[in-house]
Formats: structure tokens, C-alpha cells, sequence
């Protein structure tokens, strides 16, 4: 796989004798609970996902699912242990269990029960730290769960401070979103607010340059060259709507993505890698 970070160091091999055996039981009460008014991300899927879970430890983990039939690997060995090290419950269940459980198309074999993921406060995104200025990303009207996943582990690794996302009409972190992301929803930061437009007037007078990526604008992606350095928030919309005529019209500036062939448009994750990673450029040759 291409562009890997450092590597950080597996647990130690150990057998699975640490896992309880616990063949076609039912949901505990950690599978039991009601759905989240908040961010979300109580039920983790995917073993990535699942394993960055427990090395974040930014949040309380109750209890892990692993397939009985499931195939011995690494990744299940590091999940195990982890899971040991912090004595977070591991069960053996049944791949019907677990399937029935699910709520993303390919588990792979395990998931996690854990407390909702910690709402970022929207003010603090807004403000400096040191000298690492604000890269915020905003999505407007995004209800795929597979893209926004995609695009959280995008903004992961391009650097991004924040991620800011609408309380309503949008997708939060569901099973999906957290197997997309891989991991990223354990450590980008995310803020609910209750209208973009409102959000992006207070990011303004807090002097955050906002630039809405829309592909009916004229301006090229690569304009956005002398802001990089500022703080800067990127607002994506879904593909085919776009951005909101509001969000548009409180924009600082309004670019796209070139499209040298055929196709007129990117879905919303491929335009958040193209966008993130230009401004992290920018700033990489700012600050080597």
C-alpha cells in the first residue's frame, strides 16, 4: 500500500486463548444501545478501524466481537492484545452473529462496542496552536456514508485540524463511516454545528479564509496557493448538488477541481484528497 506513515510497533504474539468463547450469543448491552443525537461511532467495523480504536484509547471501548471462524493474522493478533493490555472484554461469536450485528457490508470478522466519539467545541478549532494555524475541512450536504469516510481519512492524513459538519441533513459516523475512515475518526477532530452558513460567517470573523471547491466556478483549485498558508477552511459538497447557494454566497472564494478528460466531476473523498494535500503542498513548502 502506498503512502505509509511510520510504522508503530505490533503487541506481541500470543496465542487467542485471551479471547472468551461465546458461540451465536446475542447483542450485550453494549450492542443494545439507542442510536446517538451526536457525532455517533458506538459501533466500530473493520479490523483497521477497530484496531485504531484501541491504540487512541480517546475513548472508553466495552467490549469487542471477533468471529469464531475467522482466520488467524497479525491484525487479529494486535487486536487481541490490545484489547488485553486495556481489559476491554474480547468474545468469539458466530459469523452469523456478528453479520446480523453489523451494519457495514464487510465487517471483516470483528467489530466494537465504545462510547460515542467526543464532539470537538467549534471555537477551538478557530484559534491557532502555536505556530500551526487552522486547516479545517466543512462538509456541506454529504449523506454518503462510504465518502465521507473516505474523506475523514483523507483529512487525517493531509493534516487537517478539524473537520466541521452539520447537525442535521448529513451523515454522522456510522459503522460504515468508521470502516471507511480506517481509523481516521479516532483522531480528527469533529464539530457539529447547526447551520453551515452560521458557521462559516463566525469562521470569517475569526479570520479563517473559507473556499468552497464547486465545479461550476472558473477559478482553478490551484488559486487557492496564497491562502494555503493562512488559516483556511475547505467547504466540500455532495457530488452532484454541490454546495448550498448560501454556503456558496458566504465563501470567501469559490474554486474547482481541473478535469482534463471526459468526466465533468470527482465524488466528494476524491476532491477532498486533491484539495487537503494541495494545501498541506503549500504549507510543506512554506515550512520544510
Amino acid at each position: 500500500m502506498a503512502g505509509r506513515g511510520p510504522q508503530r510497533g505490533r503487541a506481541p504474539q500470543r496465542g487467542r486463548s485471551t479471547v472468551r468463547r461465546s458461540t451465536d450469543r446475542g447483542p450485550s448491552n453494549a450492542g443494545k444501545k439507542s442510536p446517538a443525537k451526536g457525532l455517533g461511532g458506538e459501533q466500530v467495523e473493520g479490523r483497521q478501524a477497530v484496531r485504531e480504536l484501541l491504540i487512541a484509547q480517546r475513548r472508553k471501548v466495552q467490549e469487542i466481537w471477533i468471529a469464531s471462524d475467522i482466520d488467524a493474522s497479525d491484525i487479529i493478533e494486535d487486536i487481541v492484545q490490545l484489547a488485553e493490555a486495556s481489559r476491554v472484554p474480547v468474545n468469539d461469536v458466530s459469523r452469523r452473529v456478528l453479520e446480523d450485528q453489523a451494519r457495514s457490508e464487510a465487517p471483516q470478522g470483528v467489530l466494537a462496542f465504545a462510547a460515542s466519539l467526543p464532539e470537538a467545541n467549534f471555537e477551538s478549532l478557530l484559534v491557532a496552536h502555536g505556530s500551526r494555524k487552522p486547516f479545517l475541512v466543512a462538509v456541506d450536504g454529504v449523506t454518503d456514508p462510504g465518502n465521507f469516510g473516505a474523506l475523514l481519512r483523507c483529512c487525517e492524513g493531509a493534516g487537517v485540524t478539524g473537520v466541521v459538519v452539520p447537525r442535521h441533513r448529513a451523515v454522522h459516523v456510522t459503522p460504515t463511516v468508521a470502516k471507511s475512515a480506517a481509523g481516521a475518526i479516532e483522531y480528527v477532530p469533529m464539530s457539529l454545528v447547526a447551520g453551515l452558513p452560521g458557521a462559516i460567517t463566525q469562521m470569517r470573523d475569526k479570520g479563517v479564509w473559507v473556499v468552497g471547491l464547486d465545479d461550476s466556478s472558473d477559478r482553478p483549485l490551484f488559486d487557492i496557493a496564497n491562502l494555503a498558508d493562512e488559516a483556511i477552511c475547505l467547504v466540500l459538497g455532495a457530488e452532484g448538488s454541490g454546495i448550498s447557494r448560501l454556503v456558496r454566497e458566504r465563501c470567501d472564494m469559490v474554486v474547482s477541481i481541473p478535469m482534463m478528460g471526459q468526466l465533468g466531476s470527482l465524488n466528494v473523498s476524491a476532491a477532498a484528497a486533491l484539495a487537503t494535500y494541495e494545501v498541506a503542498r503549500v504549507r510543506a513548502v512554506s515550512h520544510p
